[in-house]
């Protein structure tokens, strides 16, 4: 399946950010602090893209994420500096549930995720039901959802990132 490029520029960005430190520590921090930033000229993901996609098409391209508000730019001493957004971070994880391969469970056992999101959260409730399908979970019933693939890890990063976990149960259910 071919990512989209949008999609694989932020995948790329959170990537790179998760190398470096916690993810959750970047996005819940000052926008200011260093750690936070990644600076267009040394970073090579930036340097990847502007190289591939040309001066113009790559200007075009970062005008477009800031107006979808995947990333802010920041002017820092004569460099430019990108910081990804939560959309941005959002976006990238929902494709990289998309791409990824999923594997079934070892021990045969299926996840069984049951939630009760209110009302107040609905975009919260709905992008968590986006990236549950892309997971390779399927509804069981309205807020119960069922999954033989090995996604848990993930499953547990994404409630952990919108601050879900409280909405959320999870279950490790065996055929008998």
């Amino acid at each position: 399946m071919k990512l989209p490029i949008t999609d694989q520029f932020l995948w790329e960005m959170y990537r790179y950010i998760e190398t470096a430190g916690n993810v959750t520590d970047f996005i819940f921090s000052s926008p200011y602090k260093k750690a936070n930033i990644i600076r267009g000229d040394q970073n090579p993901i930036i340097g990847k893209y502007r190289k591939d996609m040309g001066r113009k098409e790559f200007s075009r391209f970062v005008y477009y994420l800031k107006k979808r508000n995947y990333i802010k730019v920041k002017n820092l001493k004569n460099s430019s500096a990108f910081i990804i957004t939560k959309n941005g971070i959002s976006k990238a994880l929902k494709a990289s549930f998309s791409i990824e391969k999923r594997a079934k469970r070892e021990d045969g056992k299926w996840i069984m995720l049951m939630f009760d999101v209110p009302q107040t959260h609905r975009k919260a409730r709905n992008l968590l039901k986006s990236i549950l399908r892309n997971l390779g979970y399927k509804m069981f019933q309205q807020s119960v959802w069922i999954s033989p693939y090995d996604v848990s890890e993930k499953t547990e990063k994404l409630l952990q990132l919108y601050d879900l976990d409280n909405y959320v149960k999870i279950f490790l259910i065996e055929k008998t």
